[in-house]
């Protein structure tokens, strides 16, 4: 693929895992509607991104922006980073092509580029900047509540909890936000955390259970 990729938001919702989900968040429901995690492509596919196929890198990219923009936007806390971290994700992604297991839903690879790309920003005075400007940014299309037959007083509700939920996220520190988002928002299981993150099972379990506790004790300050 010889033009640069360009990324636009889209239907970026968060996915919720249905195995291995340990405690739940805050609040009797996910703070946004859940999204099903992508199907992965077939190996086929997968194996002609290897070799670099431009068709075969545009399904990709539209088979999984969705996710890799969700969890940017998680993770950041606003849609101009988000947008940017994908942007380099996929531009990564064309670089290290030849990286990928055709054996082996790209979801996990995808997530640790995405969570890197984040980390890495964070850790830059960019990352400071993004953090104190995101009160300037809106909401992402992507998040944005679709129509539906819900009254507008439940659709408000709704939004108000999003927006106090992500507020928290963001002011967790990152070894706490990282594990919340990967696996309440983007279904990976404790396992494919840890792997991702370096650390054991029980570890990845564990730092999971701290984070849930200190957004909730977040969110019950920021309720009174």
């Amino acid at each position: 693929m010889s033009q640069e990729i360009r990324v636009t938001p889209s239907a970026a919702a968060p996915v919720s895992g249905t195995e291995d989900r340990g405690p739940e968040p805050p609040g009797s429901e996910s703070p946004a509607p859940p999204r099903e995690r992508p199907i992965a492509l077939p190996r086929e596919v997968l194996e002609r991104v290897r070799e670099r196929d431009p068709q075969a890198l545009a399904a990709l990219f539209d088979r999984y922006f969705g996710m890799v923009y969700g969890l940017a936007y998680r993770l950041m806390g606003g849609r101009a980073p988000a947008e940017d971290i994908a942007q380099e994700v996929f531009l990564k992604v064309h670089r290290a092509a030849h990286q990928l297991d055709p054996s082996r839903d790209p979801a996990a690879w995808l997530s640790a580029i995405t969570t890197n790309a984040c980390r890495d920003v964070w850790r830059s005075g960019a990352g400071r900047m993004a953090r104190a400007s995101h009160s300037l940014d809106q909401d992402p299309e992507g998040f944005a509540l679709s129509a539906s037959s819900e009254d507008p007083e439940t659709l408000a509700l709704r939004a108000e909890r999003e927006r106090l939920v992500q507020d928290a996220l963001q002011r967790l520190p990152e070894a706490l936000r990282v594990p919340i988002v990967l696996h309440d928002y983007q279904g990976l299981q404790h396992q494919e955390i840890a792997e991702q993150l370096g650390i054991h099972h029980a570890a990845a379990r564990k730092r999971y259970s701290r984070a849930i506790t200190a957004l909730a004790a977040l969110l019950r300050e920021t309720l009174g």
